[in-house]
């Protein structure tokens, strides 16, 4: 990719967990609606003490979830789904999902990030980001237990602010 996202503090994210600091470069030439979402809900502090309720092993972190049981949402409508062709963006080390039920249009406001490469996601699920910088801490996060990932005493977010309002 010849321009860097990061370079922008509006499609930057920056992500604070107890294991440290987190970069994530959006990506609203993938999810222009989905992306607007979080800038939104991250704006209004939403995701602020949020659990990372479902964390699997060699998948993926999930939160976003005020409730900590996978069925809760902001009050913000669902979005569209803006699924990427796997020529055009795929699910790697890192990158930024949403989460969604099994109808494609009911993403809100519960993400995942990327543990290891998922091409069985590939123009299933809607890229919105990457994360750049502090993958390590995102490594560190509490994993869950059985097939579902759900964990006991979860990690928070501690804080997620758009990098433009950080500074």
């Amino acid at each position: 990719m010849s321009d860097t996202p990061a370079a922008d503090p509006e499609n930057t994210l920056i992500l604070e967990i107890e294991h440290g600091t987190v970069t994530i470069a959006l990506r609203p030439d993938l999810a222009p609606k989905h992306v607007e979402q979080i800038k939104a809900l991250a704006r209004q502090g939403f995701y602020d003490g949020v659990p990372f309720h479902r964390v699997i092993e060699g998948f993926m972190a999930q939160g976003g979830d005020p409730t900590g049981t996978g069925s809760g949402g902001s009050e913000l409508p669902d979005i569209e789904a803006e699924f990427s062709q796997p020529g055009t963006a795929r699910f790697q080390r890192g990158t930024c999902g949403m989460a969604r039920t099994s109808n494609p249009h009911s993403a809100n406001s519960q993400f995942f990030i990327m543990f290891a490469p998922a091409p069985s996601l590939d123009g299933q699920y809607t890229i919105w980001g990457q994360v750049t910088a502090g993958m390590d801490a995102i490594d560190k996060i509490k994993r869950g237990a059985g097939g579902s990932g759900m964990v006991q005493g979860p990690d928070k977010i501690r804080s997620l602010k758009v990098a433009a309002d950080a500074a």
